[in-house]
């Protein structure tokens, strides 16, 4: 059995890597938290990096290093019941509800709007056509997955990385303007405010997805070993962390420099567009509107793929390719309701289930301190679980009367978002102090197969 992988092939698959993670989101927040915390912008970015980075470098690892076959297996030492509801609701949101139809609108907002008359009037038919048109791509590019790393590691990344860096670079070396004031939660709470930004990029909860799909990549180049694999794994992933970290701090730094110019739209996707624009005029756009289209692409193509693969399995009687074909016309429907619509509505779910993701990953690691006690991960995600409901329901502008207030007052944090830490921090020790007898699901010991 083959235990290494050449150094070319850890580099493109770092790059598969990064241009998966690279996209919607990850173009239009940056901008706009660099633009709101504005003198802030350290501390925001500090943030912003390790939920926009650290983490989904976490998940990428907890699939490479765990030896789990995917998300459920990993989830089901809490409860095969919450893995599967967990799973299909981490798919869902980074699928066809929210993250792949987000690839369209923001690629057609940035890259083709800026050539359209102004349409925000009524009925878009410029988006309709166009989501025809780009998700009809997306669902031929995503019918053969095995290509995913020619196609997207070898092609596309340097393409977006090219366009990224002409536009970036540019803003180094000339800003439109002198980052301003910080506004709104920025002000108190620039670093929690950045941490929960970084939830909008949704990349966390697509790591353990994309993770698989860079173990297959991986054993596809012939290396079998769970050394191998691990050690391959980490490899890519430090490629891919280091790559969005420096694009994501490029975008930060051109919002908060394009403060005044752009009037504070405190929109990431105008934010991009007029600093494109002031730089190099129509070709600004030009550029961008390629660095957008490669990145969406990428994403969405490597996420339909990964949804249509583990909803093929749920359901044998839909093949692979009839699934990527419903997801693909089903988040080409949903791309029609608009930007704003959608992040209205995945913000309180992300709020709701983020934290979830960021508990099961960390308790992952530590699994050998507590000598995988089933009892610590299920009081954990429990009291976790809680408290970002609460989190959600808040998010979402629902008020409990005299709730917020008290929580305010008692639970540290939760006045920043992040209420769920102490209590999560709790149900572990109680799982601690308290063992179940009970031993772990047999799933649980569910390992990497040599099937893809």
């Amino acid at each position: 059995m083959k235990s290494k992988i050449s150094r070319n092939d850890i580099v493109a698959i770092g790059l598969m890597l990064f241009a998966l993670f690279f996209g919607a989101g990850n173009l239009i927040f940056p901008p706009a938290l660099g633009q709101a915390a504005g003198t802030n912008l350290w501390p925001s970015m500090i943030g912003f990096l390790l939920t926009g980075v650290g983490l989904p470098l976490l998940g990428v690892l907890a699939i490479g290093v765990s030896g789990h076959s995917d998300i459920q297996s990993l989830a089901n030492k809490i409860n095969p019941t919450f893995a599967l509801i967990f799973t299909v609701i981490l798919y869902l949101s980074i699928g066809p509800f929210f993250a792949i139809p987000r690839t369209g609108t923001v690629s057609f907002e940035i890259g083709i709007a800026p050539f359209l008359p102004d349409m925000s009037g009524g009925f878009n038919i410029a988006l309709l056509i166009y989501t025809i048109i780009y998700f009809t791509i997306v669902g031929y590019l995503s019918l053969n997955p095995s290509k995913i790393v020619d196609r997207v590691g070898k092609i596309m990344t340097p393409l977006l990385l090219i366009c990224l860096l002409i536009v970036l670079i540019a803003t180094i070396i000339n800003p439109l303007n002198e980052p301003a004031v910080p506004i709104g939660g920025y002000v108190d709470n620039a670093f929690f405010k950045g941490f929960q930004e970084g939830y909008l990029t949704m990349d966390t909860l697509a790591s353990f997805v994309f993770g698989i799909i860079v173990i297959n990549a991986i054993k596809e180049n012939g290396v079998t070993t769970k050394a191998g694999i691990a050690k391959a794994t980490i490899k890519a992933g430090l490629i891919a962390a280091g790559a969005l970290g420096v694009i994501y701090f490029g975008l930060a730094y051109l919002g908060a420099t394009t403060n005044y110019a752009s009037g504070q739209v405190n929109n990431g996707g105008a934010i991009l567009t007029y600093a494109a624009n002031a730089h190099f005029s129509v070709w600004g756009n030009a550029i961008l509107g390629f660095a957008i289209l490669f990145a969406c692409l990428t994403t969405s193509i490597g996420l339909i793929s990964s949804c249509a693969s583990y909803f093929s399995k749920m359901f044998p009687r839909f093949s692979y390719k009839t699934l990527v074909i419903v997801f693909t016309i089903f988040s080409a429907a949903v791309a029609n309701v608009g930007l704003s619509v959608l992040i209205t509505i995945s913000v309180p779910v992300l709020v709701a289930i983020y934290p979830l993701a960021i508990v099961l990953i960390f308790l992952t690691f530590t699994d050998p301190l507590f000598k995988g006690r089933v009892s610590v991960y299920r009081w954990s995600m429990l009291f976790t679980g809680i408290f970002s409901v609460i989190d959600g329901i808040k998010a979402a502008g629902m008020q409990i009367e005299g709730l917020y207030s008290l929580l305010n007052q008692y639970l540290p944090l939760f006045e920043s978002g992040m209420g769920w830490v102490v209590p999560a921090l709790v149900g572990a020790l109680i799982g601690f102090l308290f063992p179940s007898t009970k031993k772990p699901d047999s799933m649980t010991k569910d390992k990497i197969s040599l099937d893809h």
